[in-house]
């Protein structure tokens, strides 16, 4: 996949595709759930699956709201292993079971990651060690799909200290740990204090030997500094939302906005050319690692025509098209 990818550019090397808004949590930081919507229909999800496939992509991974809550999942997952896809999920965990990971087991899932915010829940996330340790050990026990823990700092994070405390627990239940720095409820970051830094270090001091290494674009973000790199969003990666259309990724919805069963090549390289203009300040560390494939070859030659306002100050907005 790394050797195809670095030859042949004209394809996406990660895709997130979108089964349901739906999540049953409300973390305060998070715009990227509702509380109503209903699952796409499984014949739809299994034509975006092939879509992708036509588009040549490497890496599908099921985001949401919580894919979990879709009836069907096991068979979109079954459907990307058949395009030869690596196939992801990112969920909450709060709905996994022995049972249900038997099931992710025999679809064929290859990489789950769960993302624990806290030790004990509150009112910023209830994603907490507290309520998914339990979770973590039937994934221990019953698991054969690889299993990373993704602890956060920022967003409104009351004690920093407690990524650590996560990110040892994950390591003790033979999981793989990486460190994340998210945003508030308003798309506001800022960079992090000099408890934060400490924590973020010594979790990062932690994580095993794989592609998340690969994230010096967050040691810009933690000193609320610039990146200077090369989006390839829109074409190296892209996200796919519920109604089918391709997005840059979750924090910039509405661009192209184009649907995915008339997504070309043509708009491939489009995108692969086009300057982002958010860029400078994107913390989705996704789009960053799929886009360090390219970045030491053909210079993006088109200017973004977006409407954005680059921030004045280290704060970040984070533009969310409305739906």
């Amino acid at each position: 996949m790394i050797a195809w990818g670095a030859v042949h550019k004209d394809h996406p090397i990660m895709a997130h595709i979108i089964p349901i808004r739906r999540c049953n949590l409300s973390c305060t930081y998070c715009n990227e759930f509702d509380d109503f919507s209903k699952p796409v229909d499984t014949e739809v999800m299994l034509q975006r699956v092939d879509d992708l496939g036509r588009l040549g992509t490497s890496i599908i991974t099921i985001s949401g709201g919580e894919p979990l809550l879709h009836p069907d999942l096991d068979q979109v997952i079954r459907r990307i292993r058949n395009t030869g896809a690596v196939t992801g999920l990112i969920t909450n965990g709060y709905l996994l079971t022995a049972e249900r990971i038997q099931r992710l087991n025999n679809a064929g899932l290859d990489h789950m990651q769960i993302s624990i915010d806290n030790v004990m829940p509150d009112d910023v996330s209830k994603k907490s060690l507290k309520v998914l340790d339990k979770k973590l050990q039937l994934l221990a026990q019953n698991a054969i799909f690889h299993v990373n823990i993704n602890s956060v700092v920022g967003g409104g994070i009351k004690n920093p200290d407690e990524a650590l405390v996560i990110a040892r627990r994950a390591i003790e239940l033979g999981f793989s740990s990486t460190i994340g720095i998210i945003h508030d409820g308003g798309g506001q970051l800022k960079p992090l204090s000099p408890k934060e830094r400490e924590i973020y270090l010594a979790v990062k001091a932690l994580e095993k030997r794989n592609f998340s290494q690969l994230s010096f674009f967050q040691e810009k973000i933690a000193n609320g500094e610039p990146n200077d790199w090369r989006c390839r969003a829109g074409a190296r990666y892209i996200y796919v939302c519920e109604d089918g259309l391709v997005h840059y990724c979750s924090q910039q919805r509405g661009y192209p906005a184009k649907p995915l069963n008339e997504y070309t090549v043509t708009d491939i390289r489009r995108e692969y050319s086009t300057e982002k203009a958010c860029a400078p300040h994107c913390t989705v560390s996704c789009v960053h690692y799929v886009s360090y494939f390219d970045s030491w070859r053909s210079p993006q030659t088109l200017p973004d025509t977006r409407p954005f306002e680059q921030p004045e100050s280290p704060l970040v907005r984070i533009q969310s098209a409305s739906r």
